[in-house]
């Protein structure tokens, strides 16, 4: 017998849409796009030959249309895997829980998701202006550790490598390793952008190693990433979202994977604020491969 979730579990909205997104499950597209900044929703739909619906519910706007005779859903998460933790599990339910009857549709609807983000490069071969793909996503957020199957899916070697390196206190929870979906990364890597580990941390200063008034706990914490090296991989870049989206599509059986435009080299100290007027570049090429 299926699954009956509950009004409390899965709260739906009087329209017949889910509670945080407000969308119905007929507004999802298979193919779907996410971005952080509310803003960059009309940037990405901007290259849509159609559009069929434009909704906006608190940092989440979503428009869904058609490219080229492809199905795309777009969508703010906002900043942070919190974020992310409600988009996903909102999203795989428009896509494969009958709100009818609460219970799982008996075929399973795979989503190909790709988040496009901005980020700080860590490494010289990562300089402002970059596209990193993420191969593998270093979750500072903890989020999958509340997940069964966590073990399951992530790198545990990976992990204990880093954490090693690291000297990680344990007080910060544990850092989890997972991989980006392969086939969707060669779909949008066809060898203009830059493939490495990203780690997707909890904050914005004190988790990326920016000091302000506050002293860190490991004032050394960038400078161990930056030398880390496993199996041939390095550590690419920072950015606050990557881990969870990862980590929850696979959880959950969908592709998924992250593409960053480097506007911040740390290791260079150097940053560029008028990063919008170039990230349509990278839009454009996603719109054009998911």
């Amino acid at each position: 017998m299926s699954t009956y979730y509950a009004p409390s579990e899965l709260i739906i909205n009087d329209d017949g849409s889910i509670f945080h997104l407000h969308l119905k499950p007929e507004q999802l597209a298979q193919k779907v796009i996410l971005v952080g900044d509310p803003g960059r929703v009309a940037m990405v739909a901007s290259h849509f030959d159609s559009i069929e619906c434009d909704i906006c519910s608190r940092e989440f706007h979503t428009i869904t249309g058609c490219y080229k005779g492809k199905r795309i859903t777009v969508l703010s998460t906002g900043i942070g895997c919190d974020n992310i933790d409600i988009v996903i599990n909102e999203l795989d339910a428009l896509a494969n829980i009958d709100f009818n009857t609460r219970t799982q549709k008996s075929d399973f609807c795979q989503l190909e998701l790709v988040r496009i983000g901005t980020c700080g490069g860590l490494q010289p071969h990562t300089p402002v202006g970059t596209f990193v793909c993420s191969r593998k996503s270093i979750g500072f957020d903890g989020l999958l550790n509340y997940y069964a199957g966590r073990n399951a899916v992530c790198d545990l070697c990976f992990e204990e490598a880093f954490t090693r390196h690291m000297q990680w206190n344990p007080q910060k929870g544990a850092p989890y390793v997972i991989d980006n979906d392969s086939d969707l990364l060669a779909r949008i890597n066809q060898g203009d952008m830059v493939e490495g580990v990203t780690i997707s941390a909890g904050g914005f200063f004190g988790p990326q190693g920016r000091k302000l008034r506050i002293p860190l706990e490991d004032p050394d914490q960038n400078e161990k990433i930056m030398s880390f090296e496993h199996d041939g991989h390095l550590i690419t870049n920072f950015e606050m979202e990557g881990s969870a989206l990862a980590g929850l599509s696979t959880l959950l059986g969908h592709k998924a994977m992250t593409v960053c435009m480097v506007i911040a080299n740390r290791r260079a100290k150097e940053a560029n604020t008028g990063y919008k007027s170039t990230i349509d570049y990278l839009i454009e090429k996603v719109v054009e491969r998911i």
